[in-house]
């Protein structure tokens, strides 16, 4: 009989851990002015070296009317931090060909938690807090069957997730995100990826629509029909698909026409944008973020005054705990090392919210001048490009953000839009085309609507092709009901 004899082991492993402060960069860009009041109110209760400088409330009365655009007379000072750490990139989306997406993450408010002022939340909090994307899959993480190495590169994959559920990073950019001294390797990031894609609901994580429509197909049953056949379509015939080219299909993967309808419909079946569903909460007023307005012959774009935070570091409070002789505070030193990141990334949210506005601005100043149907094409990526940002950057600093102009109160993606080419061989945008059908149906004859086909014959002669299932889309967007339906008699 051999018995084991104890010994010690020294051995180093390496795990990855999420910075605090990207994870809170990325979270503040993204939130609504009315969630990221909310935000404010919470970091204000409970961080004791976090304080309001005088005549400023983080609360939503704060906003501005959105029936006018004049400056209000708020005295804006900018929040500083006092040696903030070194800048850390941030992750960050397009989507889905020209449609774009206003669902936000709501991460803020108190999903039912404590109030500040200490009142538990009642009955109605509860009902009323709806579960983020990220929250539900966090939740599935919890799983004890996932392995201990698997977590962090998943949560962290989690983390860089848009509000449509994809995945707009690659792997190499998310290695870099985290640094070379991470210990994580590729490997391990793929292997998390395919875990978070395995998730509830189906299509998350997907980095391209096409990806996207696979995992979703391959969600289904086995025992589904047609489903191996979509699948076939969904790996390689996406576009041939949409472009309608049936036949050229049919050949390739030698099916009937019969079983290409149905395949089809599993595919059109699925959803574009599976995480869109979570954490839609509607908020109830519009804030301006940016106001605009023509100084000087100039349209200029400013940060709205009465959203912006005056909140600052209590230095009383930093300056007894760096004198005290007992140094032994780590709750203490955490909570001002918070305080400073909060003060860095609400900065940082508003250059960028600012950075984007000017870029917007400068790109469609016939717009102020003329209306919708000047804007110009305009893609995320273009700007990104521009400002040399992430396209995910620039996508969280136009979701759920809005701009005061003469002309109304429009959310920042209201000035993205796709291009269609002219006769002349110039660029047109959506925005524009659906500006022109506005205008032809509300100055046609009642008695004679005209149809999606008239409608198209008309801007092509203006010089603008334009499809005429394209026209139907857009008649639908703008809630316009076909010409059967319009005809009065």
């Amino acid at each position: 009989m051999t018995t084991s004899t104890p010994r010690l082991e020294l051995r180093a492993k390496q795990h990855l851990a999420l910075t605090p402060r990207l994870q809170q960069s990325v979270r503040l860009l993204q939130l609504s002015t009315i969630e990221f009041s909310q935000e404010l109110h919470n970091a204000l209760a409970q961080n004791p070296f976090l304080e309001e400088e005088d005549g400023w409330a983080a609360s939503s009365d704060t906003a501005v009317s959105t029936s006018t655009i004049d400056t209000p007379s708020v005295d804006t000072l900018a929040t500083t931090a006092p040696e903030p750490p070194a800048q850390e990139p941030m992750l960050d989306d397009p989507i889905w060909g020209s449609q774009s997406s206003a669902s936000a993450d709501s991460a803020a408010a108190w999903n039912g938690a404590e109030r500040p002022d200490g009142d538990e939340s009642d009955v109605a909090d509860w009902a009323a807090s709806a579960t983020t994307l990220r929250e539900h899959l966090h939740e599935q993480l919890i799983s004890p069957h996932i392995s201990d190495e698997l977590r962090p590169p998943a949560r962290l994959i989690i983390e860089a997730l848009d509000d449509d559920g994809y995945l707009r990073l690659s792997l190499d950019e998310l290695m870099q995100a985290v640094g070379e001294n991470s210990g994580l390797s590729l490997e391990t990031l793929t292997a998390a990826l395919k875990l978070v894609q395995s998730f509830d609901p189906p299509g998350i994580a997907a980095r391209s629509i096409d990806e996207c429509i696979l995992l979703q197909l391959r969600a289904l049953p086995s025992d589904t029909p047609y489903r191996d056949l979509a699948i076939s379509i969904a790996r390689e015939h996406v576009t041939k698909l949409a472009r309608r080219e049936f036949e050229e299909i049919e050949a390739m993967l030698e099916c009937s026409e019969d079983h290409l309808r149905e395949a089809a419909s599993l595919i059109r079946a699925c959803a574009p944008r599976p995480g869109s569903r979570f954490g839609a909460v509607k908020s109830l007023a519009v804030v301006p973020d940016v106001i605009v307005r023509k100084i000087k012959g100039k349209w200029i774009a400013n940060v709205n005054p009465a959203v912006r935070p005056r909140i600052r570091i209590n230095r009383v409070y930093a300056r007894m705990l760096r004198g005290a002789k007992d140094r032994n505070h780590a709750t203490l030193s955490q909570h001002l090392q918070e305080a400073y990141w909060l003060m860095r990334n609400v900065e940082q949210r508003f250059s960028t919210i600012q950075r984007v506005a000017d870029a917007i601005v400068a790109r469609q100043r016939a717009f102020f001048e003329v209306g919708d149907v000047a804007l110009k094409p305009l893609l995320m990526r273009d700007l990104a490009d521009e400002l040399g940002l992430h396209e995910s950057t620039i996508s969280r600093a136009t979701g759920n953000k809005y701009m005061a102009t003469p002309r109304g109160t429009f959310e920042f993606r209201h000035f993205f839009s796709r291009e269609f080419e002219t006769r002349t061989g110039g660029k047109c945008s959506a925005a524009a085309v659906r500006a022109l059908l506005r205008q032809m149906i509300a100055e046609e004859n009642p008695e004679a609507p005209l149809t999606d086909v008239t409608l198209a014959k008309m801007l092509s002669e203006q010089g603008v092709r334009v499809a005429r299932r394209t026209i139907a889309k857009y008649r639908a967007l703008m809630n316009v009901p076909p010409a059967e339906l319009r005809r009065q008699i």
